[in-house]
């Protein structure tokens, strides 16, 4: 924002130190495991390290102890999709990457979704120069395209380069970096790195769990649950959050998934998992932001509905920070008046989405948006022009 501001009252350079900001960042994370192992006690949980598989239907081994259960809750979480092209071991994963004390000056990022898009952003406002190869044919594909367009404005105003429909064939040592080979149809590109980052997505950790030592069917390469988040072929077994891979993978979600299963083993299978409404950002500056259905979403769906989109960089909203790039997208069904799906880019984005959320898990129409009347100014002002 002093970047923006610079000549409209703000003053003086503003830099990021990539070492402080990494260390200021570990306040935040190293407590956690002996915060957690702490509350487990308190509650009387035991906690057992190192790597857990399953030895039966009713059993899990962890550092040579053998464990009998009434219950298994499988919560591994994702882990990085294995890449399979010659030099695959000179990448680093999102969680390296975060722990780096130096920050390289050449980055590539291999895939464009969320992390390719948030960890350029950092890397680029912290001085490196940051190449993305996406082999879609545009970045963020969970978000509607309209938006992540204008979203790309904002990627090259701060000279992160971007090569969509580029597949990654192979990465090679090259002195104390690496050429990183990719095709763009018959096009050949190399690009030139310090450091290499996986950004290709991820997928259910669960290989080395041994699932068919407990007789968990599995189908490609997720578990097969039935609508209490339960294994449809091993009733002891349950499931939550990524390692379940039902709703978004997204960290509110694990924990919505968590509250099912502990109720569903305390009540019985009563409780059923609600994605309705749940939000979901990628943390680029600004912020992308969506809730609810997309149009193609909606069409396929045969809803009638009306569309309102806008790119509103003139809005008072974006005018008084300097920002280029604000936008919105909201599809409400004719008739009812529901809301059915909203996107947002811009200024406040990340925490307008939820007042959409909001609205759309408990089932607010537009006109109930419409004439509701917020602090202004401020970004949820601007809620009942987007509708």
């Amino acid at each position: 924002m002093a970047g923006r501001m610079r000549r409209r009252g703000a003053t003086g350079e503003v830099g990021i130190s990539w070492r402080n900001l990494i260390a200021f960042k570990r306040t935040f994370t190293d407590p956690v495991p002996q915060k957690q192992e702490q509350r487990y006690a308190e509650q009387g949980i035991e906690a057992f390290h190192g790597m857990a598989r399953f030895t039966a239907r009713d059993r899990i081994e962890v550092d040579g102890q053998t464990l009998h259960a009434r219950h298994v809750l499988i919560a591994t979480g994702a882990r990085p999709v294995p890449l399979t092209f010659p030099g695959a071991e000179h990448v680093i994963t999102s969680d390296q990457f975060l722990e780096l004390d130096e920050l390289p000056a050449r980055i590539v990022m291999v895939g464009g979704g969320y992390i390719a898009a948030e960890f350029s952003h950092i890397a680029a406002r912290a001085g490196a120069r940051v190449t993305v190869l996406q082999r879609a044919e545009r970045m963020l594909t969970r978000f509607e395209p309209e938006l992540v367009g204008w979203l790309m404005q904002k990627f090259s105003e701060i000279g992160i380069e971007v090569r969509t429909g580029t597949a990654v064939e192979a990465i090679e040592r090259i002195g104390s970096g690496f050429g990183v080979h990719a095709r763009a149809g018959s096009q050949e590109i190399t690009a030139e790195a310090d450091l290499v980052v996986h950004a290709a997505g991820r997928v259910p950790d669960l290989d080395a769990l041994d699932l068919s030592a407990a007789g968990v069917a599995v189908e490609n390469r997720r578990l097969v649950l039935n609508e209490f988040l339960q294994s449809v072929s091993n009733p002891a077994v349950y499931a939550a959050g990524d390692a379940a891979a039902k709703g978004p993978p997204l960290t509110p979600v694990s924990s919505h998934d968590g509250k099912v299963v502990a109720a569903n083993l305390l009540e019985g299978n009563r409780h059923r998992p609600d994605y309705g409404g749940v939000p979901s950002v990628a943390f680029t500056l600004p912020p992308i932001a969506a809730v609810g259905l997309g149009e193609a979403e909606v069409r396929a769906a045969g809803l009638t509905f009306r569309v309102n989109r806008q790119k509103a960089s003139d809005w008072y909203t974006a005018r008084r920070v300097a920002e280029t790039v604000y936008g919105f997208k909201t599809l409400v069904e004719e008739g009812s008046g529901c809301i059915l799906g909203a996107h947002l880019v811009g200024p406040h984005a990340d925490e307008v989405i939820n007042i959409f959320g909001f609205a759309i898990r408990h089932g607010l129409t537009a006109e109930d948006l419409k004439q509701t009347i917020f602090a202004y100014p401020t970004g949820a002002s601007d809620v009942g022009y987007m509708l």
